[in-house]
């Protein structure tokens, strides 16, 4: 999809390009929106890492810092791992992923409405633990994420801040 933008000065009939989105297909579904995308997913293998791999190239789109759409991409796959786990393989989501002003926006919306993030008893640095780190990675890198109700079930909505210059 093209935008076409016309400045002034010495370049005119300037065009922006969107990022080449996937075709739908069953379990996928992924439409623009303001800054970014929405996507209707069947979690999988395969859309788990086609959605990490279409937030980074989104973000970086949008104008989003290297590091910042990297550190979405993990928030992203926190959240889709644990939405997998608390509902299983296959588990319907919708995700997007945005830009705020220079910051990544990641929410992800699953079916299971009483199924809060929980807190395991799991040390950050515990070089045995193979999970329970999770919730400390959001509060790392998206201070103030929250949860709340949505249409579909629940909403865990993530701000990740760019770096200050």
């Amino acid at each position: 999809m093209n935008a076409t933008v016309t400045g002034t000065g010495t370049m005119t009939d300037l065009v922006a390009l969107e990022p080449q989105l996937p075709e739908p297909r069953p379990g996928w579904y992924v439409r623009p929106r303001l800054g970014g995308i929405t996507a209707h997913l069947t979690a999988g293998a395969d859309t788990v890492h086609e959605m990490r791999r279409l937030a980074l190239t989104v973000l970086l789109a949008y104008g989003v810092d290297l590091e910042t759409a990297r550190d979405a991409q993990l928030v992203l796959s926190e959240l889709i791992g644990n939405a997998v786990r608390a509902g299983g393989a296959h588990v319907p989501l919708v995700v997007e992923v945005y830009t705020s002003s220079k910051d990544a926006v990641v929410s992800v919306h699953d079916p299971l409405a009483g199924v809060s993030p929980r807190r395991q008893a799991v040390a950050p640095g515990d070089p045995e633990a193979e999970t329970g780190r999770g919730l400390v990675l959001l509060d790392v890198l998206a201070p103030g994420w929250t949860v709340t109700s949505s249409p579909v079930g629940k909403r865990i909505r993530c701000r990740i801040p760019a770096p200050a210059h």
